[in-house]
């Protein structure tokens, strides 16, 4: 349908420019003087940092004057940004994704209005394009005037009659403001498609809100709908802005599923109609979302679903203790009012089929804390509880806490004497070595790898460290403690005498190879003095092209991230999931990390190329004909260059890298002392070799000497 939509607005879409105070360039349409933009926004169209922004408004007069916002956090008219900005020659044309955002960021009634006006108008040009094309032909207020009535002959099909849905059939009054932005919307549909420009949208949302929510990441969701399988009917009754039923729905082939059904619940009304949208664009499956707290106000309590995906609150003291102690759902044990997981738990299994799966992140106190003891002990005893799995530091937040996975099937109501085994699986052994993400594809192989065939024959043979299949009755004891590491035998500490000889053996030949490496003496002499350029000047002139980290890419594309830079590590990291293009790395690109106030520039090779580009990382490419990628590293790690284009928060260093400068030289000299800033970073990779292989002889050895595996002689 997304094609069918671009062919047509290629050959048929125009806009009728009669409304008054609105202009077009390009392919978006803004009011003008309507949207306006923050300190962040305009860095985000300039491609450079915030504290430019901040030098830019005390450096030139002309700059345009704040309309909005806050003395603290003032906002400004996004045309006068835009006629500013190419007027210094630091814009050449707005892309028109950024346009579309930052009249979304803009919108008088918030972003999340905007976005629920944005979901319904993609969805009636995913579905009935055509109609579209034909109520968007005139002004903005004909669009309004024409737009209800079609939208609800859309929506009530997806999303059920309006009394029950989350989705409510804007009003003419209200889409009104909304018109420029939905026409931009509707131009961006038809380079991207509806689904992925809904998916850019939200996603930049999202990023630029960290604290108003709590995000289940792309790789964990897919892990949990993997270990829920395919499910005609799938429920989350604490949605969010619904990654796990758009997990389940990636996971699925619908054809092969008959009449499939999602279900959400959230007690926040536009994450559940924000989940709607997102899911109706993502498949064809019935959609069905709801508005209520899910333990005081179930909105499916008749409904048996084949699977529960849940990412509940934790820590949540005010979940409903007092009003629902005599609650049906809590046919294991009562929670404490400490044990809302629990509680969760108990709402999950209380609405699965017999035999239905559940699958729950859950906080790792609620494996071991003495409160639920009994709760989890009834659950083992049952056969309801199969599986608990520590998940790495890092999987999801709070980060720095190893969450499990509790995977739960309803038992029969005759069921046999419950299964005398239980699964525990511990996948702390893929804890990423950087700030970038973990290797999920990894854990997943892991994890599977061992649940697939314990669900099918109720034991899996043990692997250290890793997975066991536990005997309930080892667990039924006064504590009946779950967490995983407390129950699994430790892997051979180190890998064994043999693997620290060949550690021994690879530090040794590391530090002849840094002795070789070491550079020599250098001749005292007076300073050079050059003639000095800035990488701004370097990229106006077309010397070097400058980009900057993304907020989103693919999930199977590595990510180069600052730790990376900083450790001289591979790329380790993810971003999360989005339609956002990447920037990729290319061989001799010099990529610098723009907080922190360390001097350091890495050129990618061979090895790290193709990688995406990171957050709070700046790419500089070079024209190989005017730069020598090395030597532009070297001289950008200068600490006095890269004091002097610093500037200081409250909290972190920033550089502004078009500050830093460089000499201008021939190509030829560049290249003499490129050759000598290439030895220099072979030294210093050597020596970061060498301090590795050195701190895992000496965890080896303290962890062989003491478990035996290695003797004192």
């Amino acid at each position: 349908m997304d094609r069918a939509y671009v062919g047509m607005l290629g050959a048929t879409h125009h806009h009728d420019d009669s409304t008054p105070h609105t202009r077009t360039r390009g392919a978006g349409r803004v009011q003008e003087n309507g949207t306006e933009v923050t300190a962040a926004g305009i860095a985000r169209l300039a491609g450079v940092g915030r504290a430019a922004v901040s030098n830019w408004r005390r450096r030139h007069a002309d700059f345009p004057k704040p309309v909005g916002g806050t003395e603290t956090s003032p906002s400004f008219a996004l045309a006068e940004v835009e006629a500013w900005l190419r007027t210094q020659g630091k814009l050449a044309e707005v892309p028109l994704r950024e346009r579309v955002w930052q009249q979304l960021a803009g919108h008088p009634e918030g972003p999340v209005t905007a976005l629920v006006h944005v979901g319904c108008a993609l969805l009636l040009i995913h579905d009935r394009p055509t109609v579209w094309l034909e109520i968007g032909a005139g002004s903005d207020a004909r669009l309004a005037e024409l737009l209800p009535a079609p939208l609800d002959q859309v929506l009530t099909p997806r999303f059920g009659v309006i009394r029950k849905r989350a989705v409510d059939t804007p009003t003419a009054a209200q889409l009104l403001p909304s018109a420029p932005l939905l026409r931009g919307a509707a131009d961006l549909a038809a380079e991207l498609g509806t689904r992925k420009t809904y998916e850019f949208l939200l996603g930049r949302h999202l990023d630029a809100n960290p604290r108003q929510y709590t995000l289940t990441p792309t790789g964990l969701a897919a892990l949990m709908a993997d270990l829920a399988g395919p499910a005609p009917a799938v429920l989350d009754p604490a949605c969010g802005t619904g990654a796990l039923l758009r997990a389940v729905a990636a996971a699925q082939d619908t054809k092969a599923i008959k009449d499939q059904h999602l279900y959400g619940q959230d007690s926040a009304p536009e994450m559940a109609a924000l989940t709607a949208l997102r899911l109706a664009l993502h498949t064809r499956a019935a959609v069905r979302t709801a508005a209520a707290d899910t333990l005081r106000h179930d909105a499916y309590e008749s409904l048996r679903a084949d699977a529960v995906l849940c990412h509940p609150p934790f820590n949540e003291r005010n979940w409903g203790h007092d009003e629902l102690a005599y609650d049906p759902r809590w046919e294991y044990g009562f929670p404490a009012r400490t044990e809302s997981e629990l509680a969760w738990v108990q709402h999950a299994l209380a609405r699965l089929k017999e035999g239905g799966i559940a699958v729950l992140l859950m906080p790792p106190a609620a494996a071991s804390r003495r409160s639920g003891r009994r709760i989890r002990a009834d659950l083992l005893r049952r056969g309801a509880l199969r599986a608990v799995i520590a998940l790495p530091p890092g999987a999801a937040p709070p980060y720095n806490l190893p969450l499990h996975l509790w995977v739960l099937r309803r038992p029969a109501v005759t069921a046999h004497p419950a299964q005398p085994e239980m699964l525990l699986a511990d996948t702390g052994v893929f804890t990423a070595d950087s700030r970038g993400g973990l290797d999920w594809q990894s854990v997943r192989t892991a994890v599977l790898d061992a649940w697939r065939p314990f669900d099918r024959t109720g034991t899996v043979p043990q692997q250290p460290g890793l997975s066991r299949s536990v005997p309930v009755i080892e667990l039924l004891d006064d504590d009946v403690d779950l967490a995983p590491a407390r129950h699994l035998p430790p892997p051979a500490a180190g890998g064994g005498a043999e693997q620290l000889a060949s550690v021994r053996e690879r530090l040794g030949e590391t530090l002849r190879l840094t002795g070789d490496l070491t550079p020599p003496a250098a001749d005292p002499r007076r300073p050079s003095r050059w003639p000095l350029t800035t990488i701004g000047e370097l990229a106006r002139g077309g010397a070097l092209q400058l980009r900057t980290g993304g907020n989103g890419g693919h999930a199977r594309v590595p990510v180069l991230t600052d730790h990376d830079v900083l450790a001289g590590t591979a790329p380790s990291g993810t971003l999360p999931e989005s339609d956002e293009e990447p920037v990729l790395t290319e061989p001799g690109d010099v990529v610098v990390p723009v907080l922190g106030g360390g001097s350091i520039a890495r050129v990618v090779d061979d090895a790290t190329a193709g990688a995406a580009l990171g957050r709070n990382l700046a790419l500089l490419r070079p024209d190989p004909a005017a730069l020598d990628p090395w030597f532009l590293a070297g001289f950008l790690r200068g600490t006095a260059n890269n004091r002097q284009a610093s500037s200081y928060a409250s909290t972190a260093t920033r550089l502004d890298v078009r500050r830093l400068q460089l000499p201008r030289l021939p190509l030829d000299q560049q290249r003499t002392y490129g050759e000598r800033f290439r030895a220099l970073a072979e030294f210093e990779e050597a020596l970061r070799l060498a301090g590795r292989l050195g701190d895992q002889l000496v965890r080896g050895m303290y962890d062989g000497l003491t478990d035996g595996t290695v003797t004192p002689d």
